[in-house]
């Protein structure tokens, strides 16, 4: 009996990760969902380069170095090139609005 119920908790759990992507242990192990932002924040950061307190030009520029590395047309692949847009895309959402009055 105790066997069965262990196989069904195992074959469940499988079917979770399949259908949502990850495991249901998952945000016990990084947090509430903050965390995933917070770790996707990270993530943006590390592959553009950038600190946390970067700059919107800065963010920019670091990801016109990027996209010359990735882009297809020189080599490289659309998903990186789509991954290095997500990232930017993130990071300029995160720094305050600007006035326009610069």
């Amino acid at each position: 009996m105790l066997l069965r119920l262990a196989i069904l908790l195992a074959i469940g759990c499988v079917l979770f990760r399949w259908a949502f992507g990850e495991w249901p242990w998952s945000n016990l192990m990084h947090g509430s969902k903050g965390g995933a932002r917070r770790q996707g924040l990270a993530k943006a950061r590390a592959l553009l380069g950038v600190t946390p307190a970067a700059s919107r030009e800065e963010i920019i520029a670091a990801h016109r170095r990027l996209a010359a590395l990735v882009h297809p047309d020189r080599g490289g692949s659309n998903d990186a090139l789509r991954e290095a847009n997500a990232a930017r895309d993130l990071l300029l959402g995160e720094l305050p609005p600007t006035t326009g009055q610069d």
